[in-house]
């Protein structure tokens, strides 16, 4: 059974950082496509980031230049180091892993942008 499970998430101020990490268990955790994606109140979950198997990474126009995702095939875990933060990025963040047309979420952690 896939486990995905999130950290990382918090009050942050605009311009600030954070890093969001990723624990995932239960597979070989290499043939897995990887992503974060983010709901904020009253809006549809997004995509924020990708990165797959073999290190494609793709990114929502909105955070690039801003977040990277990056994973660690060793320690199974999935990153996402957020930079110069802003209003807009508060919502929750979820962790995704996906194979094979199997999909698993993580719970989400809250990240919050404000002065």
């Amino acid at each position: 059974q896939v486990q995905l499970v999130e950290s990382g998430g918090g009050l942050v101020q605009p311009r600030g950082s954070l890093r969001l990490s990723c624990v995932f268990s239960g597979s070989d955790f290499t043939f897995y496509n990887v992503a974060w994606h983010r709901q904020a109140p009253g809006k549809q979950r997004e995509l924020v980031a990708r990165k797959t198997s073999i290190g494609t990474t793709n990114y929502a126009n909105s955070v690039i230049g801003r977040f990277t995702i990056a994973r660690d095939n060793a320690k199974n875990m999935v990153f996402l180091q957020m930079n110069a933060l802003k209003f807009e990025d508060t919502a929750v963040y979820y962790c995704n892993a996906d194979r094979d047309g199997h999909t698993y979420w993580g719970q989400g952690t809250q990240v919050t942008v404000s002065s």
